[in-house]
Formats: C-alpha cells, sequence, structure tokens
C-alpha cells in the first residue's frame, strides 16, 4: 500500500498573508492545498492520504476535503511546533492502517506543481532502491560559503553537475522512516533539515528522483505568482 502525508502547517509569514495561511490562498478559484491534495487523490496507485494541518485551521481544512470529494484523506491531524515534529505526528496517524514494508510519500501542501509520473517514480524507487528524494538539477553557479573564513569570502564554486536541489516528495518505507523519526527522539536530535538529512543522520544511503524545475514550493509572494502563471497556462508548458 502506498500513503501520502501532506503538510499544511504553515502560517504565511513570508506570503504577507497574516489573516489567511499560505496554503488556503486561492488560485484560480481553488486553494493551493487541494491543488496540491488532487494529484495523490487521483492516482491510482494512492491508498491514503493523511493531512498535517495548523490546529485553528482544521475545520475549514476538513470542509475542503468534503467540496472537493478528496474522499482518500482518511485523517486530518494537527501539526507540530516544527516540521520534524510534524511529519512525527504525521506518520502516527498511520500507526494503526500501515504495514512496515508500505510506502509512504512525504509531501508539502504548497508544492502544487507535481504530477503521476513523479510520484509513480518516488513509489518505484522506494520499492527499488528503499527510498526516493525528489531534486532538480541546478541551473547556476552554486558558490559555497564558509563564514569562518570572513566576510564575502566564497570558499569554493561547486560543480554545477553534481549539484541538485532537494525538493518533494521525499518518499520511504514506513517502518525505516518511523525509526529513525524515533531515534531522533530519544537522542533529542531536533535539527534535520527535512526527512532526507535525517536517514542520511542515521547512516541511511538516499537515492534520487528526478523531477521538474517546476516543482516549487510556494513560499513568498513571487513563488505565488508563478504558480498563478503556470497553473493558467499549464497545457501550453507541457
Amino acid at each position: 500500500m502506498n500513503y501520502a502525508i501532506v503538510f499544511a502547517g504553515g502560517v504565511g509569514s513570508r506570503m504577507k498573508s497574516p489573516d489567511l495561511p499560505k496554503q488556503f490562498i486561492e488560485v484560480n478559484g481553488k486553494p493551493i492545498i487541494t491543488h496540491t491534495i488532487t494529484h495523490f487523490q487521483n492516482h491510482p496507485d494512492i491508498n491514503g492520504i493523511i493531512v498535517v494541518c495548523v490546529e485553528p485551521w482544521i475545520p475549514h481544512m476538513l470542509k475542503l476535503i468534503a467540496q472537493y470529494d478528496q474522499r482518500k484523506v482518511r485523517k486530518v491531524v494537527k501539526g507540530g511546533a516544527t516540521g520534524q515534529e510534524s511529519i512525527y505526528r504525521g506518520l502516527c496517524a498511520l500507526e494503526d492502517i500501515a504495514h512496515p514494508e508500505d510506502v509512504v510519500l512525504l509531501h508539502d501542501g504548497v508544492r502544487p506543481i507535481i504530477d503521476a509520473e513523479l510520484i509513480s517514480n518516488n513509489i518505484r524507487s522506494v520499492n527499488e532502491y528503499g527510498n526516493a528524494i525528489s531534486v532538480s538539477s541546478a541551473t547556476e553557479t552554486v558558490c559555497l560559503i564558509d563564514p569562518k573564513k570572513g566576510d564575502h569570502h566564497i570558499s569554493q564554486i561547486l560543480n554545477r553537475n553534481q549539484c541538485y536541489i532537494g525538493r518533494a516528495p521525499q518518499s520511504f518505507h514506513y517502518a525505516e522512516i518511523m525509526e529513525c523519526h524515533r531515534m531522533a527522539i530519544k537522542e533529542n536530535y531536533t535539527t534535520a533539515i527535512d526527512s532526507a538529512s535525517m536517514l542520511e543522520h542515521y547512516g541511511h544511503k538516499l537515492f534520487f528522483v528526478p523531477c521538474s524545475h517546476f516543482n516549487i514550493k510556494i513560499t513568498t509572494p513571487t513563488d505565488l505568482y508563478l504558480f498563478q502563471c503556470y497553473d493558467s497556462n499549464r497545457n501550453k508548458l507541457g
């Protein structure tokens, strides 16, 4: 079985939208979070969806799920104080559903520009290699900065052909990612950037799945504008 955990826990501080969390901003008549969930709802190999939501907005999230008939959503649970805690809460929501070898895809609710092929490739990679980290190739020069060497000092120009941008979904076998999170709690390891970095921290090899540069996380007004343009012209963009 394959499950998606979609995170809708942000409050939109960088979006400059104090009254409405960014995941609920409408684009072409539909909230961003609904655009995102729809990809998993419509995918034939996704068996269930967990939504992790900022607590005061859970009733609104439930209304949206009913309004758009997203019946694969099994539970809506409240988010944690950090992204890491929110991921753990989403994983816990699957404890009475998922089996150890089931595939779980972790995805940002404000990352709506994905497609069925990327979801399928994530599932395939987990079944073949054990995990899947969606990445896109770097298109510009990547500079490594070492603050210890002084202000404005570039310590290294990295080989762009070997540089990729980590995106989402990030996908794993349920038991493996759950074990890492429980170890992190036991050891008070709370600084993981994401689940990929957590697995790396505990010695796991990571495997990538290529994705489009359009697979952006909507964080700023500029990102929102890009998604509005993309969604309005998706048939032309392919």
